[in-house]
């Protein structure tokens, strides 16, 4: 996939019954829809089959179309804990997919999505989806809103990172990009 696009980004929403995924290709300032669509998992009665399905799925979107980059949404803090920690659990196993791959992991709440779409922090699924219809020039309907979800989180983040003017993955993340860009900040004994 990389071979004709600048970038590609894996759009991740975490759910332990249905999880969505949406991909975009960046061609210069180009977006274009690659991928879009969900993984069910509500067949599954054991959680720690579920996780299992979720690492394995996450692993063949991204053998099959080589991201760059996987932007994931946050859980949210709601009143039932319990559903909390299953979504963290879920997202998770979604990141430790990417991190096997060694794809740079970056995360969102859904607040931040829906502003970064819509314009209203407090948006709707469904005006988030109306919205990325238009952006992005796709007809067809999704069934479920959990696939327009993660197609959300991957525009935010091309969104969020659109005007920086380093491209991150060119010049690397984390410690070792730092010490290279900042040797003088770093002392070693």
């Amino acid at each position: 996939m990389n071979q004709h696009s600048d970038r590609v980004i894996l759009g991740i929403d975490p759910g332990t019954n249905i999880m969505g995924y949406g991909l975009i290709a960046l061609h210069g300032k180009e977006v274009r829809l690659v991928a879009l669509g969900v993984i069910h998992l509500n067949k599954l009665r054991d959680q720690g089959l579920k996780l299992k399905k979720i690492f394995e799925k996450t692993l063949a979107l991204i053998d099959e179309y080589h991201p760059d980059d996987i932007a994931i949404e946050a859980p949210f803090f709601g009143k039932n804990v319990q559903s909390m920690l299953k979504l963290g659990r879920a997202q998770g196993v979604a990141m430790a997919a990417g991190l096997y791959r060694t794809v740079p992991i970056f995360e969102y709440s859904p607040k931040k999505i829906k502003q970064s779409i819509t314009g209203n922090g407090n948006a709707s699924k469904e005006q988030v989806a109306s919205m990325l219809e238009t952006l992005l020039g796709y007809s067809e309907k999704p069934e479920y809103l959990d696939a327009t979800d993660a197609l959300g989180v991957a525009l935010c983040h091309y969104f969020q990172n659109k005007n920086t003017s380093v491209n991150h993955k060119k010049a690397g993340t984390g410690w070792k990009a730092f010490v290279n860009a900042h040797p003088g900040r770093v002392v070693t004994k």
